[in-house]
């Protein structure tokens, strides 16, 4: 059987939660293989909500088992206390299983972010502060900790004292803060041991061995393709790999295993801290997407910057991650709109631009060329089937198709998991 890959394909917030959730009743395994709680899913089941900030959305499928993977980076406060409010909510979350290889926040990465972020002034990024960036660094500087580092308490120390010889340097000589202490760091880590030891697991070859044994799994992206930390608009970027080639590294499973690749497309665009945005909106249009669509971060809750259907963006994450469909989500949002543009292509420096601009500079000058499709006043909530929606609706949706490199075969028109039109089956 299949391993399928959900991605973003814009700014992220697009509805991969959903998008999952609704394949989760269908799928054996679900696997987060990015990122870490910087940024969250909202899934709606009838008159309950779900936010989930590092839990894969298929804890909420019985039946379906939720991994998180190696590429993931872990704060196990917020793993505990996520884990107790679905549980206290009757979730049942006993098969979670993590990759030993995943690394771990420890307090100082979030300190460092915070501080970072402060000192940069208006150059920040835009981080949630939660410790992501430093961690993944951390990672790559070869000074990061594991998660099966936890239950060897000799290395898990030596680990400590190796990174805290170079970040107390930093936090007191250069942003006059206190010292960090070692037994602090390597208490509350080791606090968590007994708790976490069930969970604890070689994923990359439970992921081999299910495959294996003709079983489906569902690889789920944290954040989006223009966040990713090569393909994204660097440097307002996340710090991991949100593509479809980062849901290889970040579960062990091997490209030859993917069969399908679906692209998560809002109707519209938002994005969340800062960065170019050629379609971004600063009048009364932008403020009414925003409170239709409820735009505010689901982990952060910052008001989400909102903008136009950008097609360049989605032509360029369908040929990056390789998609062979799209799911066109918030349909529902733009109903009311006498008129709703489309960006088709860019202006740069006077010159039309059909695809993203090569250079961080090309495309901070993009300015949107836009085309101009007749809106709908009804309420598309309960449609059912493409042939529900008004005319101008179902034109619009082909027009997307036509212009964003794949076929768009799932349609939201509402935040609840029923709310939703299939044109083509996903798996």
């Amino acid at each position: 059987m299949p391993a399928v890959v959900i991605v973003g394909a814009q700014w992220g917030d697009e509805g991969k939660g959903k998008a999952t959730d609704l394949l989760g009743s269908r799928v054996d395994y679900v696997v987060k293989f990015n990122g870490g709680n910087n940024a969250g899913h909202t899934v709606v089941i009838g008159d309950e909500k779900y936010a989930l900030h590092l839990l894969p959305s298929g804890i909420l499928s019985p039946g379906c088992v939720p991994v998180i993977g190696n590429g993931v980076v872990v704060d196990l406060s917020v793993l505990f206390e996520e884990i107790d409010g679905l549980e206290a909510r009757g979730i049942d979350t006993s098969k979670l299983r993590i990759s030993a290889n995943a690394h771990v926040i420890a307090d100082y990465n979030r300190t460092l972010d915070k501080v970072g972020e402060r000192f940069l002034g208006s150059r920040k990024i835009g981080t949630t502060g939660r410790g992501i960036g430093p961690t993944y660094a951390d990672k790559m500087n070869r000074l990061g900790i594991r998660i099966q580092d936890l239950f060897d308490t000799k290395i898990l120390r030596q680990k400590v004292e190796g990174a805290l010889d170079m970040k107390n340097q930093v936090l007191t000589k250069v942003y006059n803060r206190r010292a960090v202490e070692v037994d602090e760091i390597v208490d509350e880590l080791t606090s968590y041991v007994e708790r976490l030891r069930p969970m604890v697991a070689d994923t990359a070859l439970l992921l081999h061995d299910a495959l294996a044994a003709d079983r489906t799994v569902l690889l789920e992206a944290g954040q989006a393709t223009l966040l990713d930390v090569d393909h994204g608009t660097y440097p307002f970027v996340t710090s991991s790999s949100a593509t479809t080639g980062g849901a290889c590294t970040g579960s062990g499973i091997a490209p030859t295993a993917i069969t399908r690749v679906i692209g998560i497309v809002k109707a519209y665009a938002t994005r969340v801290g800062e960065g170019p945005f050629p379609t971004e909106l600063f009048d009364a249009d932008g403020e009414r997407l925003r409170v239709n669509g409820a735009e505010f971060g689901t982990t952060t809750g910052r008001p989400r910057r909102c903008g136009w259907y950008d097609a360049p963006v989605a032509r360029y994450a369908a040929r990056i991650n390789g998609v062979t469909d799209f799911v066109l989500t918030k349909l529902d949002v733009l109903t009311g709109w006498e008129q709703i543009p489309v960006c088709v292509a860019y202006d740069v420096d006077g010159e039309r631009v059909d695809e993203m601009p090569m250079t961080q500079t090309g495309f901070h000058h993009a300015k949107p060329v836009y085309e101009m499709f007749p809106g709908w006043t009804e309420d598309i909530s309960a449609a059912r089937t493409f042939e529900d929606l008004p005319r101008t609706a179902q034109e619009y949706v082909l027009a997307l198709e036509k212009i964003s490199g794949a076929r768009i075969s799932t349609i939201g028109v509402g935040p609840d998991r029923e709310q939703t039109i299939v044109r083509h089956d996903l798996l």
